[in-house]
């Protein structure tokens, strides 16, 4: 593997981590949020919760990349868990739509970021089997947040108030994430 590619990997695996430690502080907001908003929301809170155990699995796969693969976590990790678990409260806040179209925004983004990942790594997968390995894991994780998207969608996201707005601001947070993450 040359150096280029190396850096590559390197910054796939730490943006991904740092993602994942987002959705899981994201997930704990809204966790958080719709248990304090009172009785009556179990079906909601089994909703996060099933999305949140997704995270969590992915979250332990990229904390086990980063130690095989030897990359440098991004210095923005505490950024990342405040700014995830405000997200994720304070959209949970505004109701259970709300929440929902901020998981839309998230996974929207997140779903693109994976596609481009994935073309990234099939360039030269061939120099190794771990790079074989890594691409299925981001295609499988790419799945599970497309999923999330969709189910955010069936549960009202885009019936959330000043939803343009809501999934703009959320949206570009996270490409501003991506980008961050990568440095």
């Amino acid at each position: 593997i040359t150096t280029e590619q190396k850096d590559i990997i390197d910054k796939l695996i730490r943006v991904d981590h740092a993602g994942e430690l987002g959705a899981n502080c994201i997930y704990a907001g809204q966790m958080y949020a719709t248990k304090k908003a009172g009785p009556g929301r179990s079906d909601e809170i089994e909703l996060v919760q099933h999305m949140w155990d997704q995270e969590k699995h992915h979250l332990s796969t990229f904390n086990k990349l980063i130690d095989d693969f030897r990359v440098r976590p991004t210095v923005l990790s505490p950024v990342w868990i405040a700014a995830g678990w405000f997200m994720g409260a304070s959209t949970t806040a505004l109701g259970k739509q709300s929440a929902m179209a901020c998981t839309e925004a998230v996974e929207t983004v997140i779903g693109e970021h994976y596609d481009d990942q994935i073309t990234q790594l099939k360039k030269f997968e061939h120099l190794h089997p771990d790079l074989v390995k890594l691409r299925e894991t981001c295609e499988q994780f790419r799945d599970d947040e497309l999923e999330h998207l969709d189910t955010a969608v069936d549960h009202g996201a885009q019936q959330a108030p000043a939803h343009a707005l809501l999934s703009a601001v959320i949206g570009s947070a996270c490409k501003f994430g991506v980008w961050a993450a990568e440095k």
